[in-house]
């Protein structure tokens, strides 16, 4: 078959005119408010009328500070553990990992682990009322939101975008009648938050708790105003505009995290970007974020035309009606990415970097048992592979306290992250056996990071993050014990995240010898790190020595009497059969351990385990069904929790069962918000139209029914470096190219069925 890249482009400009979250009145709550953000400032407006509130965030604003809480003595104890485990006496092990394989202090409940927190909120208040024709909108191709409403025959709008330019959140308001706009600026913090007015600049200042002396992170934001016509006064808290035409806030903000001159920053690019014209930075602010956003576009049909609330509510029940909805959803996940990170900062944590609290729900930090991972799981075939970056330095941050947590709790070498971690380097087990001694963590983040070697070969990279994979193959490999029942190789203790089963006796555990995930995750790392071993020419002999583990390790799977893949390496009875985590099948995905082509039967057993699983859940348990239903190639059903996700609710309580789906603002919702189920979700429509995972780029793979007519992608990534453009008709693929970096560069792909080996086009 020839490509024909003309007709894959000819089908793009539909795209384009849907990629706008619409709505016709003001956000009610929180959660149905736009989120803006350029890597580090996050801005969420409401669009109201009367009083406009809009939540300010700094991603690297956290309360706590860096601490020691190993016990020391833990390790003493493993030998105990261990022979209660072989014993069958797991509640008596897990009660002795209680008294002391947890970390000391306060634990993960309050400072000094910290928590990630709103910045404040800013507050612009109008004397309008009764509005007509209200729009509200949010441009994903763009990066910026916009409101206008028409009252007592004056037409106001409102952009708001944080500058992916000069690092600046800017807010303009215009009427279409000379001297008609008038306003009062306000800001404030529910706790820790001091406003004051000095040389025409409102200011919000603070600083946060550290758990010891109180003097924790400092923060900044300042607020100054521009106007056409009208006069600017001032009060001791608020700026006072009158009779103007136009103003433009622009709203500069900052904290000291790992920046001692935060605040003469704030001053410098406050002074810069007033000196620019705003159509220069607007134009600069889109051209700069449409490099990265317009790398992919993708086409399946017709969209419903209405607003995005509406749109939500209909999909369920007439999904056929809205084949642009997945579109936008898609392409919202790569626009939230975009926005909530950037290299040289940090990765978008629990709720990405957009939070209206002071306590986050679950810290608003760093789970390491699927959440932060799930966050990264679109990148690389997203074609946004350098905010995967971000990351791969956190992780690296990660080595130094992990080596003494190994240490401390393990007496072993290498280095360990557990169930949760922070900015500050947290590695320690979490308060309670019971969750937080799963030490899968770093294991996990090294898929994460192998991943973007995977889809770049970029050697300066997998040089760099060696040390870090060896150092965690180091530790899994000093705790491999033989299993007396199997022979095989495994870790004890060991423990499915967040899980638990019944005993014989009838008590119910966690803790166990050889859970599923372990023995995959450490095939999953052996394997890497040998692969890497044998690119940069480095350690043989410790390359070898785990290819001799290898061979004694559990398989990827095994199969229960029931036919299900068990989550444990005993056949315990689940205390929970649709329970939110699904981590026995990280081989399916984020793994290749488990395909359809090279290992059928544990697919079908991963598929009566899902279904046994169900499809509920909170978002992101959704988004991961979705994912492991499109690696097992069966379309129609990730379709199905496709639709699951984009479920409207409008629930906020915490939840970890059934009941997820999306607010009005497409984040996605446990609830409350979390950002996972949104990266999730947009990784799973990636891998319904591409894959390739098995050693193959696969074309169309999980496609479901309600997209076979006719559509387009351009600009998706497979491993290797190859990018990706191709359209259909009938699910069938009509034209395609691949491009590499590099000329003559041979691939597999499997098109409409048939493998084939073709030389990629030189990009």
């Amino acid at each position: 078959m020839k490509y024909i890249l003309t007709a894959i482009i000819g089908m793009m400009p539909a795209m384009i005119c849907g990629q706008t979250l619409r709505y016709d009145k003001p956000a009610q709550v929180w959660e149905e408010t736009l989120p803006l953000g350029n890597g580090r400032l996050g801005m969420m407006p409401d669009g109201g009328v009367q009083m406009e509130k809009i939540v300010l965030n700094d991603i690297t604003l956290w309360s706590g500070a860096p601490q020691d809480a190993n016990n020391y003595e833990a390790y003493k104890q493993l030998p105990a553990i261990r022979q209660l485990l072989q014993e069958g006496r797991n509640d008596e092990a897990q009660a002795l990992m209680d008294k002391n394989f947890i970390c000391t202090g306060k634990g993960s409940g309050s400072v000094p682990f910290g928590c990630y927190q709103t910045m404040g909120e800013l507050q612009i208040r109008f004397d309008h009322d009764a509005p007509i024709n209200y729009e509200r909108t949010l441009s994903l191709t763009e990066a910026i939101a916009s409101c206008q409403y028409t009252a007592k025959g004056v037409t106001y709008r409102r952009e708001y975008f944080t500058s992916f330019d000069d690092d600046i959140s800017i807010i303009r308001l215009t009427a279409d009648v000379p001297g008609k706009l008038s306003c009062r600026v306000t800001m404030s913090r529910a706790e820790r938050g001091t406003t004051r007015v000095a040389d025409n600049a409102l200011l919000l200042y603070g600083q946060l708790d550290n758990g010891t002396d109180g003097k924790g992170m400092q923060y900044q934001a300042a607020v100054k105003a521009q106007l056409k016509q009208g006069t600017l006064t001032t009060e001791e808290h608020a700026l006072v505009i009158k009779n103007a035409t136009e103003v433009i806030l622009y709203v500069a903000a900052g904290t000291d995290y790992k920046d001692a001159g935060f605040k003469s920053k704030i001053n410098t690019v406050l002074k810069t970007v007033m000196a620019k014209p705003y159509a220069t930075e607007k134009r600069q602010h889109i051209s700069k974020y449409g490099r990265i956003f317009n790398r992919v576009k993708i086409d399946l049909g017709r969209g419903l035309d209405a607003t995005t609330d509406k749109r939500l509510a209909a999909f369920y029940n007439n999904p056929a009606a809205d084949n642009e909805l997945p579109v936008l959803f898609y392409q919202y996940g790569r626009y939230l990415s975009i926005s909530s990170t950037r290299p040289g900062l940090l990765p978008p944590n629990l709720q990405g970097l957009w939070a209206n609290q002071i306590q986050t729900p679950w810290n608003g930090d760093y789970h390491l048992d699927v959440n932060v991972q799930m966050n990264h799981w679109p990148l690389e075939v997203s074609n946004l592979s350098e905010l995967n970056l971000p990351l791969a330095a956190l992780v690296k941050g990660l080595v130094t306290p992990g080596t003494r947590t190994a240490k401390a709790y393990y007496n072993a070498p290498g280095w360990v992250a557990h169930v949760i971690t922070n900015i500050w380097g947290f590695t320690e087990p979490g308060e309670s056996a019971s969750w937080g001694a799963t030490k899968s963590g770093s294991g996990w983040l090294c898929n994460n990071l192998w991943e973007h070697y995977a889809f770049t070969n970029d050697l300066h990279y997998l040089k760099d993050i060696y040390p870090v994979l060896k150092g965690a193959a180091e530790f899994y490999s000093s705790l491999l014990i033989k299993d007396e029942k199997t022979g095989w190789l495994v870790m004890s203790p060991s423990s499915s995240p967040e899980n638990a089963f019944f005993l014989p006796n009838g008590h119910h555990a966690s803790i166990c010898i050889g859970a599923t995930i372990d023995n995959q995750i450490v095939r999953d790392l052996f394997n890497n790190v040998i692969t890497a071993s044998k690119v940069l020419g480095e350690d043989a002999n410790f390359s070898n020595e785990l290819a001799l583990k290898i061979k004694q390790l559990p398989p990827a799977g095994v199969i229960s009497k029931d036919g299900r893949i068990m989550e444990w390496l005993e056949d315990y009875k689940e205390t929970d059969l649709q329970h939110r985590h699904i981590s026995h099948l990280w081989g399916l995905y984020p793994a290749s351990l488990i395909t359809a082509e090279t290992t059928p039967d544990l697919a079908a057993a991963a598929k009566k385990t899902l279904e046994v699983r169900g499809d509920d859940g909170p978002s992101w348990t959704i988004a991961y069904k979705l994912l492991f239903w499109a690696r097992l190639q069966d379309g129609n059903r990730a379709f199905k929790l496709l639709k699951e996700i984009l479920k409207p609710t409008a629930r906020t309580d915490i939840n970890y069962g059934a009941g997820g789906g999306v607010y009005q603002n497409m984040l996605s919702a446990g609830p409350p918000f979390q950002i996972d189920g949104n990266f999730g979700a947009t990784a799973g429509i990636a891998e319904m139209l591409l894959q390739s995972h098995a050693g193959v780029i696969n074309f169309l793979p999980a496609i479901p029914d309600h997209w076979k007519v006719a559509g387009a992608v351009k600009g998706l990534k497979a491993r290797g470096n190859f990018t990706v453009d191709f359209a259909w008709k009938n699910g069938q693929v009509t034209s395609y190219r691949v491009t590499a970096p590099t000329a003559g560069q041979k691939v597999k792909i499997k098109i409409n069925g048939e493998i084939r080996e073709i030389v990629a086009s030189k990009i």
